[in-house]
């Protein structure tokens, strides 16, 4: 039988947490004298009220968690925190509906970036922080942060993280989670201040900063301006974004073992880091030559916006300096291709992960050779480790869910309505967690208001299994889950 009350022990420490988190953007409203001020004070009452009811709810319980009761955690938290995390919108009154503010609120827990708001600029400087900040605590995953500050409150650690990690190959600095979740948010931490730092010396100013600073690392996306970083016209500031969202979407362990180790041949020989870099080589060129050739662009400003637009959308981070829905089309199918495929496992991009395509690319590589050789013993290698067999049907069964989920929400979406090039493009940007799209009726530069209520919800979904990477919440649904053997 479930253990329930484990899952509400946590869940109620955690709406602890996250009611905290709007202590700090309300104190913020009440130093600037902003009208979200009420808003944030009613929303933290109501979250620490839901904290004692849930935490009232586990009382005494066994500090102890199984691979079930894992997965239905990390589930539920991301939704009750996203239910929770509505309120200041809806109490402030800046979303004027329960089902945009949720929508709101869980595209910046799962880092995806999109937006229901026309004009970000009109937010007051608390509900501005609050957007920010649920991408930067969503970044790493919010258990996951949890696993760092109070190791103690989670027994099945290991689990927990198998539910919220992302990539199919689980690497760890150390032999006890909560050091590598302390490590991991060390490394993420420095970042961000560092990231903050030359955004200051390149011109923003000290609140604009730190919020681009935050959601660049957390690869989200979510602005202070309506122009994303476009506003600023400032090639230092797009150069110092493309250095750290390309760092954000190299997996943290490798970062971990360069910058404290010194192992820099381990970094450079990473199959997946170079795949990674040559993705990024080759989709760049080719933008840029479109950008030259077709668009009239100069070649330093293709450069920039091509490369920017480029590691933007492989790191599923979804800022933008330029509107390329006015690109030429092929850029289109090429951006496309890199927001399906992501950076790397253990960083805070979304996408099915280079290290996944790492995998195919070798497997696809051993069935030509076996036909060649029929006899011939083809194991599959990444970074000099055996993938299990079973890791390979792992890996496949989940490219098929990836690709039925997509479907699925584009065959929906054309049916409400939706233009074709939209709704493929949506149910990818959803599914991989990017945040912008490519069309013209919702393009790359423009909020998603006009989308339907159900197709919001349905979003939704897709957010969250896209940043669970999918069978955490589709195991949920099956009839073997709540069988008690």
């Amino acid at each position: 039988m479930l253990n329930f009350k484990i899952i509400y022990k946590i869940i109620g420490t955690l709406l602890y947490i996250e009611a905290a988190m709007m202590m700090i953007c309300m104190l913020m409203a009440i130093q600037l004298n902003g009208d979200d001020t009420l808003a944030f004070i009613i929303s933290v009452v109501i979250t620490i009220m839901g904290g004692i009811i849930f935490r009232y709810l586990g009382r005494n319980s066994e500090n102890s968690l199984g691979r079930r009761e894992a997965y239905l955690l990390v589930t539920l938290t991301w939704i009750i925190f996203s239910f929770f995390g509505a309120l200041p919108f809806i109490i402030s009154g800046y979303i004027n509906n329960f089902t945009d503010a949720f929508f709101e609120t869980i595209s910046g827990f799962t880092t995806t970036g999109c937006s229901i708001l026309d004009d970000v600029e009109c937010l007051p400087h608390g509900l501005l922080f609050w957007r920010t900040m649920t991408q930067w605590i969503g970044g790493l995953g919010i258990v996951f942060f949890t696993i760092a500050i109070i190791p103690s409150l989670v027994g099945g650690n290991v689990k927990v993280f198998s539910a919220e990690a992302t990539g199919p190959i689980r690497a760890k600095m150390h032999p006890r989670l909560s050091t590598t979740a302390k490590w991991i948010w060390s490394i993420y931490l420095f970042l961000t201040i560092t990231c903050a730092f030359f955004y200051y010396i390149s011109g923003m100013g000290m609140f604009d900063c730190l919020n681009y600073a935050m959601t660049t690392t957390a690869t989200g996306g979510f602005s202070t301006h309506n122009a994303s970083t476009g506003y600023f016209h400032n090639p230092y500031l797009d150069y110092t974004a493309i250095a750290f969202m390309f760092l954000s979407g190299t997996s943290f362990t490798l970062l971990y073992t360069t910058l404290f180790k010194g192992r820099i041949r381990q970094f450079l020989k990473n199959s997946e880091f170079r795949f990674y870099v040559t993705v990024v080589f080759i989709a760049t060129t080719a933008i840029v030559l479109i950008l030259v050739n077709d668009n009239g662009y100069k070649l330093a400003d293709a450069i920039r916006v091509g490369l920017f637009q480029v590691i933007s959308f492989i790191t599923t981070t979804g800022v933008f300096n330029d509107d390329a829905a006015q690109w030429h089309h092929i850029t289109w199918v090429i951006l496309s291709i890199c927001m399906i495929l992501g950076a790397c496992s253990g960083s805070t991009s979304g996408g099915l992960k280079s290290i996944r395509a790492v995998m195919v690319l070798t497997i696809l590589r051993n069935e030509i050779r076996r036909i060649i050789h029929p006899r011939a013993v083809l194991p599959v290698k990444v970074n000099d480790n055996n993938i299990p067999y079973s890791s390979q049907v792992t890996l496949l069964a989940f490219l098929a869910a990836y690709m039925l989920l997509c479907l699925f929400t584009y065959f929906c979406m054309i049916l409400m309505g939706i233009d074709s090039t939209n709704s493929i493009t949506i149910s990818i940007s959803c599914a991989s967690n990017v945040g912008p799209t490519l069309g013209l009726e919702i393009g790359p530069t423009m909020s998603w208001a006009i989308l339907p209520a159900t197709v919001k919800w349905l979003l939704s979904a897709l957010m969250l299994m896209g940043r669970l990477e999918i069978f955490t919440v589709v195991v949920l649904f099956t009839p073997s889950f709540w069988k008690d053997n």
